[in-house]
């Protein structure tokens, strides 16, 4: 019966059977040759070597000697692999240079995914601090509310002040809800430079967009994940979707622009009349519109009152009949 083959390892994990028999041969002075047929390592390794006066015999290396050359070996290698090192430093040095659309580094991937609420406004600063032009900001009204409102507006304001020093613009679209909070308008008039606000009955969900270059999109609903985009194509989507939302939307600041009432319905109800024929719920309204559903029930009291419904299903009948949905003229 033959015996199972050596494993192959390394000296710093030395087998059993080598260790055993190392171990002897320092106390005993030298082992048989052929004891070392289980720890072929031993000899391979340099750690036993032939006697000068019985070949059939091993003596054992000092443990010192030992590692001492084996230090030596690994130093060695260590110095090759730095010499390795600076020679492709110096060679893609020139190469990391070129300016081109595929010379981006390792650090900037067109698509990387942000976890928790610190590192998501860390990256957004330090992405801010490189900003030169223009700062792009969608804010529903989900953005605006949590325990840290103030903490987290006191750090935007600070960037978004830097940017406007560098001689950058400011344009941030809100909901319609938003022009009645007073901290709202309060925060553009803290900051100096190129600012404008503008409002929509619907707005998407959050969009920070920096230079036309940079994006941050929520990755989850209570906003702990976001994505930052980075991909030419998508973040050039992004800011054309702004662009024609922000034609629609109207002025809040620093000209604030009332939305004008027709027929005795207000800018607001006229938005929920649009969602009420599409047959969605005071809950799906609420949500979509930015308020609470107690106010949203107010809202299409009143529309109701002023159309004379009687019921849902009247109400839906006489905004068609109305006029009040159709295009202006």
């Amino acid at each position: 019966m033959t015996s199972a083959p050596h494993p192959d390892h390394r000296p710093e994990d030395l087998c059993s059977p080598g260790t055993a028999l190392y171990e002897r041969a320092l106390r005993q002075g030298q082992v048989a040759a052929r004891e070392a047929v289980v720890a072929p390592c031993l000899v391979d390794f340099g750690l036993l070597h032939p006697s000068v006066a019985d070949t059939s015999r091993l003596e054992p290396v000092p443990p010192a000697a030992v590692l001492h050359r084996l230090l030596r070996g690994s130093a060695e290698r260590i110095a090759e692999e730095r010499q390795r090192e600076e020679r492709l430093t110096e060679r893609f040095a020139t190469l990391m240079r070129v300016d081109g659309p595929r010379t981006a580094g390792p650090d900037s991937p067109v698509l990387r995914l942000l976890s928790g609420t610190r590192r998501i406004n860390q990256t957004i600063t330090e992405t801010m601090a490189e900003a030169s032009r223009e700062l792009l900001c969608v804010q529903p009204h989900a953005g605006l509310v949590g325990r840290r409102v103030e903490e987290a507006r006191a750090v935007s304001l600070v960037r978004d002040q830097a940017l406007l020093d560098r001689g950058g613009r400011i344009r941030t679209l809100y909901q319609h809800t938003l022009r009645h909070v007073p901290s709202v308008p309060a925060y553009q008039e803290r900051l100096t430079g190129d600012v404008e606000a503008r409002s929509l009955d619907e707005v998407t969900a959050r969009l920070i967009l920096v230079d036309r270059r940079v994006a941050f999109i929520p990755a989850n609903g209570d906003a702990t994940l976001a994505l930052e985009v980075r991909h030419p194509a998508l973040v050039g989507y992004f800011a054309t979707t702004f662009d024609r939302l922000w034609r629609l939307a109207t002025p809040m600041y620093p000209l604030t622009v009332r939305q004008p009432s027709a027929d005795g319905v207000t800018p607001r109800q006229r938005a929920i009349a649009g969602l009420l024929v599409e047959g969605h719920t005071d809950a799906v309204i609420a949500d979509r519109l930015g308020m609470n559903v107690r106010t949203a029930r107010e809202h299409i009291a009143k529309l109701a009152a002023t159309l004379g419904s009687g019921s849902r299903a009247q109400l839906g009948y006489l905004i068609g009949q109305s006029g009040i949905l159709d295009p202006e003229p």
